[in-house]
Formats: structure tokens, C-alpha cells, sequence
């Protein structure tokens, strides 16, 4: 026999059985290609869109948007759901889940021999993989029935999920997308609604209850009803210890566990920073801000307390900072989000605002860069004469001679204003911009002096910001407000100058406290008030945070009486408190280009400095350097100051009594150096540190030398006086101030506000309207002053 006819016989026997397998692989061919054309015709529903939620940097959520069907959907990935709630719900639910192709044929068949022996749909068969593809369609789930040509729809949709999705995104998918009851979508929603927690921290009982009430999620709810949520829950528990996949004594303990979840709600921490995130982004589906859910909580508490001090219409804002990488861990925009009396819609962390006094500390930090002042520079507080700008201080009247640090401490505004005449406005507000602290309003358009009394705009926000630098080596930087935002910062004060402002600043508002506990107070703070009372404000920088506080009314309507000592720093002072670790409250140390040396009043150099002996020293302080440069006492004008000061004079040995050799012929005279201390500060100092004392007699023969002028002084009243008010009723008290001495014309102060001008023979009348103590002072054309105290009673 042949090969040919051998093919022919093997061909006529088995043709029949090809024939059949043709028949099936051309079937197949066909019903491949009619699925992939029903697969392209109806292709698979695109998911939901999710809430946008603003989480914390661990992940837990701020405030959650709800979609465009007002339904709340945080998206969570496997990685983010606890092994044992995927335990419950694989073999509560779906057992065969990893081995079946999206339909479970034994499963179905059950569910239709149940259906047809009760003549009514009681069980589907559903798979979780049937689940998502019912899930995918909405129009299913709002008809609200169950037809077996609905269960066909489901079955096709789910071997079409199988077909492009591996198992681990179906059961994603249903993670996310099944119903917990109300508006709730996804088992994180859920957790965090029921239990205020995320799914990767549920006890085993809360994650049985998470994992059945998808099954009826309005009948189920445990908010509404708890006992049939409890006889779910242990059903699901049970049937786990039926399987033998944990063991008794787990399920037991679980089963124990009581049923107590939180009312059904959106969270709402830092609502309006969310608010400000999600604008930024309103397609994101998560948001990680850099809050600490804790510290948040902390500060929203500590505000909600704080708020039964303030008057109904009045804000506040507070913003907490981490020095090492500027990222916000508490932000507070308002006092009560959802108060319409307090504007609680209004972020007041990004509102423009006066900063009041809050920029005089970079003002003596630039001083200090340029080698104008050390930290005990003596400083005028006096009436400024024939000047455009005179401002007044805050708490009224005059202090004579103050340091850096005290006039810094106690924000007085006449020698802020000092330095500002000597740095130049113009060149304070560049360097403060270019630190990233945005002025706004015309006073950052022409910057005049003005400026370091509040008269630009600023946020709060970039405040802070700059503020950090005394904590940062001097580099300000724009808070964080997500952990994708890159660090942007910026050098605004050398590193020596920083550390030494902020050593000024640290110093305990409560000082007998202090002094009794033996507590150290590492905080630095500056409080400020606008003009009108509209702001207050408290900033305060630790080693590790930077806090701020702004309190006032959103509308920027006054608050009389409320300035940021009293309505600001208390607020401080307590976030201070409960915020500041251990670490945190040590002090910052001093950068290599800081000393400390001692100086003396009134020239202002090291006391060991020549000019310094022979009784030139009348007052002794510490003081911190930059750089080891000693600068003099500052002029209060342009002038050279420290020649002005140090007087040299000749002396007859034998008398004591200054001379000249132009009139004590042949004589010989000793050349003696005389410290003296600037015009202006004249009243304010004992007698024995005045001119008049400090510079010896003058010789018969030199009589020239003493055609020196006559001091200013008032003579309209005594130092002291008490004014009464003639007859009984209350009316005005007028008087004629006027003053003996000095030179050219006087200007007036009363409690350091500018009264008036009289002639240097003239008089200025004024009246008192008010009862009081006041502070009356004059300084005339050269600078000469005098100040008188006296009281003023009415009836």
C-alpha cells in the first residue's frame, strides 16, 4: 500500500470529526469577532468621577467636594485598604473571585432554582465583578429592578471588565465605587464617615460591618439602624469562623465589639484652605496638603475657645509654620467658616491688610546688616522737629533715651522712624519685596516713612513667611501648602542679623512669672495695630514654628480699643503653649558672626574705647555684634553724630575751668574729651548727664565761651502742676504755652502728638478737654527740648 492511498483511507475515516472541528473554530472565530464588535459598540462605561478630597500630609481627609450628584467618593487604592477588611468581603461575598472569568455558573444556577422555587427574584448570584459592571451603569441602579434580561446586561458587562481588566483594578473598582448609604460612594468615604478613620485602621467588627452593608446599604445603615447592622456584621464575622479563615477566638472578640459609629458627615478641617486648594485644581481627585490633622485640630480648638473673648462681627486667622521646610501644618482663615456675622467665607490668611508695626523688626535687621546699630544702640524717642512725618507712640508721650532692643520690644515709633530716615524708604520696601513679602497700595508704589507704621498692605501668609527668616539663617520663604510645592526661598537678612533680632524679640510677656518659675521663653514675638484699630496682629517664631495671628473685622470696620497686645498675643501665646515641643522651646543658637561685647551710653562704642574713660561711661550694657563692628550712637538726622557728641575741651589745671589759648595766652591748658549726650534727650536725663553739668565752668578771661545760649524750657506751668477746673461746670481749660530759651521756633507735643507751632517769643493757646495725666514737650529749631508731666481734673 501506498503513502497516497493511506492519506486517502486516514482522510475518509476522520473527515467527518475535522468537519466538526472546522464547524467549532470557524464558530468561535465568529463569536470572537461578534464580541469584539459588541465590545467596540458598546464599549465598557467610563467610572464615576470621584469627590475631590483635601487630605492631610498622612493621608486623612480635610474636606471632601461632593460630585455633580452631591455623592462623597474619596478614591483609595488596594495598597490603602487593611488585609482583613479584603479578607471579609472575598469570601463573604465572592469566594471564587480570583479563579472565576467574572460570572460564577454554579453561583448563578443556585440563585435561578431559589428564584423560580420561590416565584419571586430572592437571590442574584452576583459576583463582585457582576457588582462593578451594575455599578458602571447608573441608569440600572435607578430603575430599582431585578429582570433576568438586567441579569444578562450584567453578565455580559462583567466577562467585558474581565476581558480588559485584571482582577486587582475590578476589586479597585469596587472599593470605590459601592454604595454605603446616603451619599456615601467607596468603602474610604465610609470609614472615614462611620468611624472617622481610615480603612487601613478598622477593628475586624468595623470592617465586617463595612463589608456587608453594600449588600443593602439603606436598610443596613448603622447610623439609622444599628440592630440590623449588628445581626449583618456578626453574620459576615461568622461565617468567617465557619470557614476556618480565622479562628474562634477572633471572631469571638470581634463579635463583643458593640456598634457605635459617628452621624454621617463631610469632614470639615481647614475649610477654607480646601476651598483654596480645590480652586486651584477642581479636577484633582486627591489634594495631600502639608497639614497636620492634629496640630489643625489643635489650633481650630484653641480659636473656637478664644472666641467667646471677641465681639460678634470680629475674625480670626492663625497660621502655623514648620521652620525646617515651610510647610503649613495648621491654617485657620477665619474664625467660624459657616458665621455670617464674622464673614467666615472670608480667608483672611490671603486677605491684604495693614501690618501695623510688624515690619520693624527686618527694619533693625537691615540696620544691623548695614553697621548702623548693635542690639543696645542708644535710640531718641523725642519730639522731632521740623520734620514732614511726626508720628506719635502708640501709648502716648515720650521716653527720651531707649536701646534697639527696647525700642524694638516695646514697638515705639519715633526711632523706628529714625532708621527708616537712615535706610531710606524706598530701599527698605525693595529689600522686603525681594525678600517675597508683596506690599500692596501706594504706600508700596512710593514707599515714604509712613511705611514702618503700617501704611501698606500685606498678606498674613507672606508675613509669616518673612518671619521665619529670624529662624531660617535669615532666608524668608513662601509657606507650603502641599507637598509637591518646591521650597522657594530667599536671603532677607543676613544669618547674624536674623539671630540677633530674634534675640531682641525673645523675651516673656510674663516676666514675674518668669522670674518665680525660672522658665525659659524661647518665643520671639511683635505684635501690631493699624491704623484705626481695623487689625491686630501677633507673630511669633520659636526654633521649630512660626506662628500668626490676625484679628478684626473682614470688612476692615474698627475695633476700637482692640490692638495686638491684647486681642492678638493672648491667641499666641496659647498656641505657643500646646504647640511648641520640647525641642522646639530651646533657643536658637548664635551664628559665628555674632559677639557680645559691652558698650557705654551715650557715645555708644566698646566700654574699654578711649573715649569712653575719665567718666565719659555714665551708663554700662551688653550688647550683640555683627561682625565685631561696634557702631556709635546713630545720629537722629544725617549728621555725623558721634563728633557732635564727644566735645573736646581745654582745662586750666589749676582751676578746672574750661579756657581757650587764644585767651589764656601763654597758659598751658590739659585737652580733655567730654561725652554728651544728644540735644533732643536733654529733659529725660538726670541733671549731672546734662550739658550744663557735664561741661566744666568757663575761665573769667574766656568769658566768650560762655555766651552759650539758654536752655529751652516751658515756663507756662511747672513740672508736676495739677490743673484744676474753675467754677462747676465742666467746660475747656484754656491756657498759653510757653517757653523761655532755645532757639527760632518751638513745636508742641501733648502725649507725643503734634499740637502746634509758637513763635520763639510767642505763645500757642490750647485748651484740655479732657481730664488726665499728660506729657507736654517743645523742641525748638536746633533740636533743644524740654518736657514737663502734669495732671488735668475736671469735674
Amino acid at each position: 500500500m501506498n503513502i497516497k492511498s493511506v492519506a486517502t483511507q486516514y482522510w475518509r475515516s476522520h473527515a467527518r470529526g475535522l468537519r466538526v472541528v472546522a464547524v467549532v473554530l470557524l464558530a468561535l472565530l465568529v463569536l470572537l469577532a461578534l464580541a469584539g464588535w459588541a465590545d467596540r459598540r458598546y464599549p465598557l462605561p467610563a467610572a464615576p468621577h470621584f469627590s475631590t478630597v483635601v487630605l492631610d500630609r498622612q493621608g486623612e481627609p480635610l474636606r471632601a467636594f461632593a460630585d455633580e450628584q452631591g455623592i462623597w467618593r474619596y478614591p483609595v487604592t488596594l495598597d490603602e485598604v487593611s488585609p482583613e477588611y479584603l479578607q471579609l468581603l472575598i469570601n463573604y461575598e465572592d469566594r471564587w473571585f480570583y479563579w472565576h472569568p467574572g460570572i460564577n455558573p454554579v453561583a448563578i444556577v443556585r440563585a435561578f432554582w431559589q428564584n423560580v422555587s420561590n416565584g419571586e427574584i430572592v437571590s442574584g448570584g452576583s459576583t463582585l465583578t457582576m457588582q462593578v459592571a451594575r455599578l458602571l451603569e447608573p441608569e440600572q441602579q435607578l430603575t430599582g429592578q431585578r429582570t433576568y434580561l438586567l441579569k444578562l446586561r450584567q453578565i455580559a458587562r462583567a466577562l467585558q471588565l474581565e476581558w480588559h481588566y485584571s482582577k486587582a483594578q475590578i476589586l479597585t473598582l469596587y472599593l470605590n465605587l459601592a454604595p454605603f448609604g446616603g451619599p456615601l460612594s467607596g468603602v474610604q468615604a465610609a470609614s472615614f464617615s462611620y468611624f472617622g478613620k481610615p480603612v487601613r485602621q478598622l477593628s475586624d467588627a468595623e470592617a465586617a460591618l463595612l463589608a456587608v452593608l453594600p449588600q443593602r446599604p439603606s436598610a443596613l445603615r448603622p447610623d439609622r439602624y444599628p440592630q440590623r447592622a449588628h445581626q449583618a456584621r456578626d453574620k459576615v464575622l461568622q461565617r468567617m469562623a465557619e470557614l476556618g479563615v480565622w479562628p474562634a477566638a477572633r471572631v469571638a472578640d470581634a463579635l463583643i465589639e458593640p456598634v457605635s459609629v459617628l452621624r454621617q458627615r463631610s469632614p470639615m478641617l481647614a475649610p477654607l484652605l480646601a476651598r483654596r486648594l480645590h480652586d486651584s485644581c477642581a479636577d484633582c481627585q486627591r489634594i495631600q496638603s502639608t497639614l497636620k490633622v492634629t496640630v489643625q485640630r489643635q489650633v481650630e480648638q484653641a480659636v473656637q475657645r478664644y472666641l467667646a473673648h471677641l465681639p460678634p462681627a470680629q475674625s480670626v486667622a492663625a497660621l502655623v509654620v514648620d521652620n525646617s521646610d515651610m510647610s503649613v501644618l495648621a491654617y485657620v482663615g477665619s474664625a467660624d467658616f459657616l458665621s455670617e456675622a464674622r464673614a467666615g467665607h472670608v480667608d483672611m490668611v490671603q486677605a491684604v491688610r495693614s501690618p501695623g508695626s510688624t515690619l520693624k523688626p527686618f527694619l533693625y535687621g537691615m540696620a544691623l546688616d548695614q553697621g548702623l546699630i548693635h542690639s543696645a544702640s542708644l535710640l531718641i524717642d523725642a519730639p522731632r522737629f521740623d520734620r514732614a512725618y511726626r508720628p506719635h507712640n502708640f501709648s502716648g508721650g515720650f521716653n527720651g533715651p531707649v536701646s534697639a532692643s527696647e525700642a524694638l520690644q516695646r514697638s515705639l515709633n519715633i526711632p523706628a522712624v529714625q532708621l527708616l530716615d537712615h535706610i531710606g524708604a524706598g530701599r527698605f520696601a525693595s529689600q522686603l519685596q525681594h525678600g517675597g513679602l508683596q506690599l500692596f497700595g501706594p504706600g508700596a508704589r512710593q514707599p515714604n516713612e509712613s511705611l514702618i507704621l503700617g501704611g501698606i498692605g500685606v498678606r498674613l501668609e507672606q508675613l509669616v513667611g518673612s518671619y521665619a527668616a529670624l529662624a531660617r539663617g535669615g532666608k524668608a520663604a513662601l509657606p507650603r501648602l502641599t507637598l509637591q510645592q518646591p521650597l522657594q526661598e530667599r536671603y532677607l537678612l543676613s544669618p547674624g542679623a536674623a539671630w540677633i533680632v530674634w534675640r531682641m524679640l525673645a523675651h516673656s510677656p510674663y516676666q514675674v512669672i518668669q522670674r518665680l518659675t525660672g522658665d525659659s521663653w524661647n518665643l520671639a514675638w511683635k505684635t501690631g495695630t493699624s491704623y484705626g484699630f481695623r487689625d491686630a496682629w501677633a507673630v511669633g517664631v520659636t526654633q521649630g514654628l512660626t506662628i500668626g495671628v490676625w484679628v478684626g473685622r473682614p470688612d476692615g470696620s474698627p475695633s476700637p480699643g482692640e490692638q495686638g497686645s491684647t486681642a492678638a498675643a493672648p491667641l499666641l501665646f496659647s498656641l505657643y503653649s500646646s504647640l511648641a515641643s520640647a525641642q522646639g522651646r530651646q533657643a536658637l543658637l548664635p551664628p559665628a558672626s555674632v559677639s557680645q561685647a559691652e558698650i557705654c551710653w551715650p557715645l555708644g562704642t566698646l566700654a574699654s574705647a578711649s573715649e569712653n574713660q575719665h567718666g565719659n561711661c555714665m551708663r554700662k550694657m551688653s550688647a550683640w555684634l555683627l561682625d565685631g563692628t561696634v557702631p556709635p550712637t546713630l545720629a537722629e538726622g544725617d549728621e555725623i553724630q558721634l563728633a557732635s557728641l564727644l566735645e573736646r575741651v581745654w582745662l586750666q589745671p589749676d582751676t578746672g575751668l574750661r579756657a581757650e589759648p587764644a585767651c589764656a595766652g601763654g597758659e598751658h591748658l590739659q585737652e580733655q574729651q567730654v561725652a554728651l549726650w544728644p540735644m533732643a534727650l536733654e529733659p529725660w536725663l538726670p541733671r549731672d548727664w546734662r550739658r550744663s553739668r557735664r561741661l566744666p565752668g568757663v575761665a573769667e578771661e574766656c568769658g566768650l565761651l560762655g555766651a552759650e545760649q539758654l536752655p529751652l524750657q516751658i515756663t507756662t506751668l511747672p513740672d508736676g502742676a495739677e490743673i484744676q477746673q474753675p467754677g462747676r461746670a465742666r467746660a475747656p481749660i484754656p491756657v498759653n504755652l510757653h517757653a523761655d530759651g532755645g532757639s527760632g521756633e518751638r513745636a508742641w507735643y501733648l502725649n507725643g502728638a503734634f499740637i502746634g507751632r509758637s513763635s520763639a517769643v510767642g505763645v500757642l493757646p490750647y485748651s484740655f478737654n479732657q481730664p488726665g495725666p499728660y506729657q507736654l514737650s517743645v523742641t525748638d529749631q536746633q533740636g533743644n527740648t524740654d518736657m514737663i508731666n502734669l495732671v488735668v481734673k475736671m469735674k
